[in-house]
């Protein structure tokens, strides 16, 4: 073996670290605050019938609620509950019958 094959391979580990990684600046969500945006993302998930149309609803600015539903709902109880009865009106014309 030659010299730079001895070498421990902590050096080269750590100039492989991603730069932007170490400056980021990310506080977590208070406990209350997680449970909140956890149950309300279940919640759309099941009534709003999957995936894709929980996450659009979630992310996208209503203007009946101020805002992104998952931001209003994570906030507080009372934004938690405002969201909840949105997605059960939402939920409702969706299921509803078509006339015709």
């Amino acid at each position: 073996m030659t010299p730079e094959q001895d070498k421990p391979r902590t050096a080269l580990a750590s100039a492989r670290t991603n730069p932007f990684r170490r400056n980021r600046k990310v506080i977590p969500l208070a406990p209350e605050d997680a449970q909140r945006q956890g149950a309300i993302s279940a919640l759309a998930f099941q009534l709003l019938g999957g995936r894709d149309a929980a996450l659009d609803f979630l992310n996208t600015e209503d203007t009946i609620l101020s805002g992104r539903p998952i931001a209003v709902a994570t906030r507080s109880d009372a934004g938690y509950a405002s969201v909840e009865r949105e997605l059960r009106a939402r939920s409702l014309v969706r299921d509803a019958p078509h006339g015709g």
